[in-house]
């Protein structure tokens, strides 16, 4: 068990602090709606996370087992390891010669935030789940690392659902702290928001560095590449 966590945490981590989803969840806040329409964005992440899941969870969780080795993450686990690092190395990298998120959705997503309703913010939610690639793989990722516990039912499927709220902790600290402290919470959520837009370049290439190089890593020791 604390080897299955000790591969979920990083994705949990990795997947919590993709700032995209922070700041569509900070300018839904701000939007006419308010409240409800960011929690609505916050739930049509998690409805899709969990559909991914039940969807892909059965094949991935299998051939992780079937490829597993004694103590080891299993070959189909290190592949989606390795993959993780390198996306995230290369979106480091591209951050640092250009400033810009390969994984943020297209400007007229963040522009319309402003008069969108519940309904459209749900929708939203599940698209960035489906667009962005590192949201697949974190997905993809934590998937295998429950295959390769072997957990069985309804243990496996438990774990995953707590996977799937963890990973957007923050997004639901946030939400928990404007609807339980909507005054107090204003000035901070404002000051959070362009203080990530300032620093958008900086933060990427930092979570791009640290994340990319711990699952290289991760990925080339269950392969047997790096010991």
């Amino acid at each position: 068990m604390s080897s299955l966590w000790g591969s979920l945490v990083p994705l949990i981590l990795a997947s919590m602090f993709v700032p995209v989803q922070i700041m569509i969840t900070l300018l839904l806040l701000r939007s006419s709606s308010g409240k409800v329409t960011a929690w609505a964005f916050a739930a049509g992440m998690t409805v899709v996370r969990l559909l991914q899941g039940a969807i892909f969870g059965l094949v991935l969780s299998n051939a992780t087992t079937a490829n597993a080795d004694q103590g080891g993450p299993g070959l189909v686990l290190s592949i989606v390891l390795l993959v993780l690092g390198v996306v995230f190395l290369a979106t480091g990298a591209k951050s640092m010669m250009t400033g810009e998120d390969p994984d943020a959705p297209p400007p007229k997503w963040l522009t319309m935030t402003e008069g969108m309703g519940p309904a459209k913010a749900f929708l939203l939610g599940g698209g960035l789940l489906l667009v962005a690639p590192k949201f697949w793989v974190f997905t993809l990722g934590a998937i295998g690392a429950i295959g390769a516990a072997n957990l069985g039912q309804p243990s496996a499927g438990l774990t995953f659902v707590v996977f799937a709220v963890l990973a957007q902790g923050l997004t639901l600290a946030i939400l928990l702290y404007a609807t339980m402290a909507p005054r107090q919470s204003r000035h901070v959520l404002d000051a959070t928001a362009q203080w990530l837009e300032d620093k958008n370049r900086e933060i990427m290439i930092v979570i791009g560095l640290v994340f990319g190089i711990w699952f290289s890593a991760k990925g080339l020791v269950g392969l047997g590449l790096f010991s």
